[in-house]
């Protein structure tokens, strides 16, 4: 097996939320700070104080003598056709293209880089606390070694999953990649309803997210199903059994689920092109 190793040079372009993520994980890892370029077309005060402070390049006005090992895409995928005429100095024969773009495609993102190895990878929001969780899915121009060094970059924001088929990217961007919003709005949800039982605003919004922080620290933690934890914390006959017959009903929460995943996919599906 080839080792995992990290890039001897790499180029961010767009480094919001997601990509600011990776960045602060492929530092921590140990990427040299030397080795990075960051384009930007809105760096924030924020990043231009950690690029001095950090000390990697950003915006420079010119593109290196060399192309780079890697260039990871992480700019919105709206912003794609405007950017590629400046992205393009940066993709030498051998480069790497990591995108984390959603609904782009291999197709889409060759048809605007000379890219030869292509990675789509999905992250999501928890990369930022190092417990992010990506699909990724490889090109068959991409090298065994290059496969290793986009799973070095993806692990240093938490777990990689890999897919052997492009289309599935979608279905991960679905589940993982906006799975972090629908945990929120639980939260949300909980709380709601236990204001609606008599519970001050506070107190609900307090009870609702320890719970899920709790139950989610339970399950990273835990070598059983979350279908088993499920049964273990379900008395029968008991209130929690009660409440999972209205969330394990025919139209409860499984369905929504479902319509809730394949609208996502549908929408990842429109981006493309």
């Amino acid at each position: 097996m080839t080792a995992i190793r990290l890039p001897s040079s790499l180029v961010l372009v767009g480094a919001g939320k997601m990509g600011g993520a990776m960045l602060d994980g492929w530092l921590a890892m140990g990427l040299p700070p030397a080795a990075v370029t960051v384009i930007d077309p809105a760096p924030s005060p924020e990043l231009a104080a950690r690029a001095a402070e950090a000390g990697f390049a950003l915006n420079p006005a010119s593109p290196p003598a060399r192309a780079p090992e890697v260039l990871v895409l992480g700019i919105k995928p709206q912003m794609l056709d405007a950017a590629a005429p400046g992205i393009v100095p940066h993709v030498g024969p051998s480069t790497l293209v990591v995108s984390i773009l959603a609904g782009k495609t291999v197709a889409n993102i060759r048809d605007r880089l000379p890219a030869k190895a292509v990675v789509r990878a999905m992250p999501n929001l928890p990369a930022s606390v190092g417990r992010g969780m990506s699909g990724a899915f490889a090109d068959a121009g991409t090298t065994a070694g290059q496969r290793a060094t986009a799973e070095a970059l993806l692990s240093a924001i938490g777990r990689v999953e890999w897919v052997d088929e492009e289309g599935l990217i979608d279905a991960v961007t679905a589940v993982s990649g906006s799975g972090p919003a629908y945990v929120f709005l639980m939260v949300e949800c909980l709380a709601a309803a236990g204001r609606a039982e008599g519970l001050p605003p506070d107190v609900a919004l307090r009870l609702a997210r320890a719970t899920v922080e709790g139950a989610g620290e339970l399950l990273f933690r835990s070598e059983l199903g979350a279908d088993v934890l499920r049964r273990n914390v379900t008395s029968p006959g008991g209130t929690t059994a009660a409440a999972l017959d209205v969330l394990m009903a025919d139209d409860g929460l499984e369905p929504l689920m479902r319509k809730a995943v394949a609208a996502a996919r549908r929408r990842a599906e429109e981006l493309s092109g």
